[in-house]
């Protein structure tokens, strides 16, 4: 045809003799073809083509690699059958109904095959209206493994590999099917006791492995139709539908406290601890998952409190109980936005001289509705709740700033929760304080009890440490109340020993009391150390105790907790006090 462009591989009869393509298209062919061939031996895929009669024309190294074929097998004209026939082993009905590249209609479809090697194999076919196709073939075993572990990951605990949250309320969800139809079910929620020790003492290595074996005896524990789940931490729930309520839950919770309180060996270590456990039945105790949740929770709390290693279900009173601490809980997390926080100050005087030497800092709440909040009732749920963390970076700051208007002589006291400690920020909380106030280190003085020790003594060390190489002065509060406190001034950077109130009492009507406060005295002035004596409010007491050898007092009697302006006020009269006494 005229005008009609020819491929330079086309063949033509001119003037009775052949006409073959000019040598540099032959070359040029060449150096296509090479590279179409490269190409097509390089893909990651196995490819693959048969015509209209299922017959091979081509297929790459890769497709032989995912099938297993021998090389005889792959070339062009072997049949598809004769394929399928070394993939599957024989060729039956079954093979020629579902062969590998599902011939027939013109289009595109994708499918996976599972191999007798346990590898997966998805394979598109692309068939045209002539019959013949392509196929694309891919061995999707890793991404495959990985899209599971992901699905896995969502619904499972990674340390301990139970049922997480999500499934504990796709489960109650589904049971509660079961209740509407009379069926009973049961909802345990467990808390492990001692845990948190266990875990500061010897680590989280060891921590971990005590959370993956309470995960293997509450397994053992429950039926196989019972679902085990754990909500976070140390905190775990059980599932138990199909089963007479409440002797079943009852009869599994004890099997339970039983189990975890058996010692764990965790890599030669003897471990103790024990588990608090809540029960709500529904529908009694819940009318959908997340009521009878909330139930089980109440009633794992009050298992808590009453006392380790114990079983309580579920009460309607104990909601009436946590009302006012939920209530108090949402007004404690907006009282610092709200700037209802404040803080009141007690003077620290000299024994001898009488003069203002410190001053502790108290925290105060004042609620709009509840007036002024006792720290007995918001320090310990700050605590639970991980607030005092905010809180006492605030503490810490306002306090640096008020003690600047203070004089020189007088350093400010402010008392530190374990809590802080464990979040690992105080170190960086008090360099806050000081740099933005102004405040010399020597003018701060950090006020611990012995259940900062007790929570992890490795790690408070090392904060002290730090802290106390700034120039912070640090004091041990409550001395006497604990267990072991003697051996903490060994090894702790203190530079003051707080004797506890209680033993002021009766210290002027006890000379046992006497006896204890003068060994501890010459005790701390063996060592370097200052002691304040609290609770001070009589005449006599601070006699007694200036006679005993105390280094400082604090109390009613020497000055009662006030505000910042105030405090400035005390200050200068005890001053003029002390000036004016022969």
């Amino acid at each position: 045809m005229p005008g009609r462009r020819r491929h330079p591989w086309q063949l033509s009869m001119k003037k009775d003799r052949l006409e073959l393509p000019a040598p540099s298209d032959l070359e040029r062919l060449k150096a296509e073809n090479a590279l179409l061939r490269d190409a097509f031996g390089r893909l990651p895929q196995g490819l693959c083509a048969f015509d209209g009669q299922d017959r091979l024309l081509l297929a790459n190294a890769r497709y032989r690699e995912i099938w297993s074929l021998p090389e005889y097998a792959v070339r062009p004209g072997t049949t598809l059958a004769e394929i399928m026939e070394h993939t599957l082993g024989c060729e039956t009905e079954h093979s020629r109904s579902q062969p590998r590249l599902e011939p027939g209609s013109e289009g595109t479809r994708k499918r996976e095959w599972t191999l007798d090697d346990g590898r997966v194999v998805e394979v598109v076919v692309s068939r045209r209206a002539d019959g013949s196709c392509i196929a694309l073939c891919e061995d999707v075993t890793e991404l495959r493994d990985a899209h599971l572990r992901i699905a896995f990951l969502a619904r499972h605990d990674l340390l301990t590999q139970l049922p997480n949250r999500a499934v504990l309320h796709e489960e109650l969800d589904r049971a509660f099917m079961h209740v509407a139809r009379g069926g009973e079910l049961a909802l345990l929620c467990l808390n492990l006791d001692r845990f948190k020790p266990v875990n500061d003492s010897f680590g989280h290595a060891v921590g971990d492995e005590l959370l993956r074996q309470v995960a293997a005896r509450l397994r053992a524990c429950a039926r196989s139709s019972d679902l085990v789940v754990c909500l976070a931490g140390d905190e775990f729930a059980i599932v138990q539908a199909g089963a007479q309520q409440p002797t079943s839950a009852t009869v599994l919770a004890g099997r339970i406290i039983d189990s975890l309180s058996s010692v764990f060996d965790l890599d030669g270590q003897p471990v103790h601890i024990s588990t608090s456990v809540g029960v709500a039945v529904a529908p009694f105790d819940g009318a959908d998952a997340m009521s009878l949740l909330r139930s089980a929770d109440l009633a794992m709390y009050r298992a808590k409190s009453d006392g380790r290693g114990t079983l309580r279900f579920f009460e309607p009173k104990m909601d009436a109980d946590m009302r006012p601490r939920r209530n108090l809980e949402a007004d404690l997390r907006l009282a610092l936005e709200r700037g209802e926080f404040e803080l009141a100050y007690q003077p620290q005087v000299n024994a001898a001289s009488h003069i203002v030497c410190g001053v502790e800092a108290l925290l105060r709440w004042r609620h709009p509705q509840l007036g002024v909040v006792s720290p007995l009732d918001f320090i310990g749920l700050a605590e639970d709740t991980r607030l005092i963390i905010p809180i006492g970076r605030w503490v810490l700051e306002q306090a640096c700033r008020d003690a600047m208007m203070w004089p020189a002589s007088v350093r400010v006291a402010i008392n530190v929760s374990a809590v802080q400690f464990r979040h690992g920020s105080l170190l960086r909380d008090v360099l806050g304080a000081l740099q933005l106030s102004g405040l010399p280190a020597s003018r701060l003085e950090l006020e611990i009890t012995e259940s900062v020790i007790l929570a992890d003594a490795q790690q408070a060390l090392s904060t002290l440490r730090e802290v106390h190489s700034l120039g912070v002065q640090v004091a041990l509060d409550d001395f006497g109340t604990g267990y072991s406190s003697v051996s903490y001034l060994r090894d702790f950077p203190f530079d003051r020993i707080k004797i506890d109130r209680s033993f002021v009492r009766d210290v002027d009507t006890s000379s046992v009391t006497q006896a204890i406060i003068r060994a501890v005295v010459e005790l701390s002035h063996s060592l370097g150390m200052s002691t304040t004596v609290e609770g001070i409010e009589t005449p006599q007491q601070l006699q007694i105790v200036q006679q005993l050898g105390c280094t400082e007092v604090q109390g009613y009697l020497v000055g009662r907790p006030c505000t910042a302006a105030e405090i400035v006020e005390v200050i200068r009269k005890l001053s003029l006090t002390a000036a004016e006494e022969p």
